[in-house]
């Protein structure tokens, strides 16, 4: 089954904005940002609160909007180019010039628009492919996403390498390059990708879009496959995300800074791409034998099991271990999430639905992180955190079972 020119750009955007993910959320950027005199590395967390509170209050009601005919590239393209040249601005403000400031609102219209453009990238699957295509092409953006960010994202940590660790024009270097990367793949989605399905244009369509998105949220749980599948999202997306966003703390936390240097943080995240690349592909095909309602079970079960592996890690190997086996489902729960979800809505209103997708995802981040750090604080044991969030993963797996086994034969009003 070929992927057609349109699928192939659509995925050629995730290789893009991929590479601001690994080099700009986890990697690259946090390390810049503490180089900045009185500042704490901590303080990101608050900005990066910020910027998911503020996307997700926009989230539907920009969906809703775009659903109208013509409107969802004109988003997408917006935002993109928010993130992209606010990604680019990164480059020519130095931890020297002491605007770190000016760089923190930078960070946030980045953030924003990264995830502005995702909003309506997720939403563009319903128009790109065909049900029984999803699952393929929802992987492959995924699978191709993680490992070609290895390239721009390998070339800077060279780049670094060579600069001196503690210099910082290597990472503005490197800002560059993942700015540059992210603009050259997204111009195949711009200049290929349509909007096939859309609501036809009315008059005063903002108060319409008002009108329609506060009828749905009242009516959401009336699409009772949508919203019991949010709400195990909710949980197991939760856990997701806060292991990404807490592997690195966790494993300095456990093992030390002596024993974990910044060059080993950052080959981890390496390896943790590149194994997540077959593996995506791999849930892709499974779940065409399988289901993707089966596979998504099999990624919720391994993070469980990540969880209690992580708690027993005292070496450097096993870091390289944990690595595997997050990157091992990591690509394949997300994709297949975001396929699944996109068979059970309704088609003409995709923007509008995964503007409630991306406000479940938004949210979700929140609880985990919470988690860990209370457990730290009221145990005093770094390693007691990490069993804090398998709750999370129990409860999504248990209310995601409830959901029906085979989502193209039901409608997505029931």
């Amino acid at each position: 089954m070929k992927l057609t020119k349109e699928e192939k750009s659509w995925i050629l955007y995730d290789c893009g904005n991929s590479a601001y993910s690994m080099a700009i959320t986890t990697a690259l950027f946090p390390i810049v940002f503490g180089m900045f005199q009185g500042v704490d590395n901590m303080d990101l967390g608050y900005f990066n609160s910020l910027a998911s509170i503020l996307v997700a209050i926009l989230s539907p009601i920009l969906g809703s909007f775009a659903d109208y005919k013509d409107k969802k590239k004109r988003f997408f393209t917006f935002f993109a180019l928010l993130g992209i040249l606010s990604t680019l601005s990164f480059a020519f403000i130095a931890p020297a010039s002491g605007q770190w400031q000016l760089l923190i609102v930078m960070y946030v219209l980045s953030c924003i628009g990264f995830a502005g453009a995702n909003i309506f990238y997720d939403s563009f699957l319903v128009d790109v492919t065909t049900d029984d295509k999803m699952d393929k092409v929802s992987t492959s953006g995924f699978a191709f996403g993680y490992i070609s960010s290895v390239i721009p994202f390998g070339i800077s940590l060279a780049v670094i390498f060579f600069m001196g660790m503690d210099a910082a024009i290597g990472y503005q270097i490197g800002f560059f390059i993942t700015a540059l990367w992210w603009g050259l793949l997204t111009i195949p989605m711009i200049k290929d990708v349509q909007q096939r399905h859309y609501i036809e244009p009315e008059p005063q369509p903002i108060r319409q879009s008002f009108k329609r998105l506060g009828s749905t949220f009242k009516d959401i749980r009336h699409y009772k496959i949508v919203f019991v599948f949010l709400l195990a999202y909710f949980c197991y997306i939760d856990g997701v995300d806060t292991i990404i966003k807490m592997v690195v703390p966790y494993a300095t936390s456990v093992l030390g800074t002596d024993t974990l240097d910044t060059f080993t943080l950052l080959a981890i995240l390496l390896v943790i791409q590149i194994i997540a690349f077959p593996c995506a592909l791999l849930y892709g095909r499974l779940a065409k034998i399988y289901s993707t309602r089966t596979m998504i079970i099999v990624g919720i079960t391994t993070y469980i099991i990540t969880c209690i592996a992580a708690f027993f890690i005292s070496e450097m190997w096993h870091i390289f271990v944990l690595g595997i086996m997050i990157g091992s489902a990591q690509g394949g729960i997300q994709a297949l999430s975001r396929s699944y979800y996109g068979k059970i809505i309704p088609k003409e209103r995709s923007n509008e639905f995964f503007g409630f997708y991306n406000i479940f995802g938004k949210f979700a981040a929140i609880i985990g992180p919470f988690l860990m750090a209370l457990t730290t604080t009221l145990t005093g044991v770094a390693q007691y955190s990490i069993l804090s969030i398998i709750p999370l993963f129990i409860i999504g797996l248990l209310i995601f079972l409830t959901l029906p086994k085979d989502v193209q034969t039901v409608s997505s009003h029931t």
